[in-house]
């Protein structure tokens, strides 16, 4: 699998994060750069467990919901030691990510995965997913709209 992209997405937000830094405050109901880094670093976790369990041919199960909790989200921001850390922390979950995913072969990759996504309270998908989709919607999709909404947050950032 050619990580490239989900690299390059990683590599996007990271810098979306440091330019907008984490003083920003955020219109009502929306996450902070750090808030919306922790649901990051969550659903990246969720992403290696995912992969890790069909390299090894354990039972999978994708379930982005902790990503949402509000309380798991600030005790991921204490326990990185804030926006700093959770870069750090997000910069090597990119890199175990894009060192996973060239080892997995077409088989792993088709491997269904069940699959439950929520964003904003609304059920998205409850049902098995393929791998390499979980990963691609990753790059394309999870890691741009978060790169977008840190970057509104920015000083000289749109909205």
């Amino acid at each position: 699998m050619d990580t490239a992209p989900l690299r390059d997405a990683y590599r996007d937000l990271l810098d979306a994060a440091a330019t907008a830094g984490s003083g920003a405050v955020p219109p009502p109901g929306e996450w902070s750069v750090e808030q919306t880094l922790a649901h990051v670093s969550i659903v990246s976790a969720v992403t290696i467990s995912a992969v890790s369990a069909v390299a090894s041919a354990a039972i999978a199960t994708y379930d982005n919901r902790m990503a949402q909790e509000p309380w798991t989200i600030e005790r991921v921001i204490a326990q990185a030691g804030g926006g700093a850390g959770l870069r750090d922390r997000i910069a090597l979950q990119a890199d175990a990510l894009c060192v996973l995913g060239p080892m997995l072969g077409d088989a792993e990759l088709d491997t269904p995965v069940p699959t439950r996504l929520v964003s904003n309270g609304d059920l998205l998908v409850d049902q098995p997913v393929p791998l390499r989709d979980l990963l691609g919607g990753l790059a394309e999709t999870e890691l741009p709209g978060h790169t977008r909404q840190i970057l509104a947050l920015a000083p000289s950032g749109p909205g």
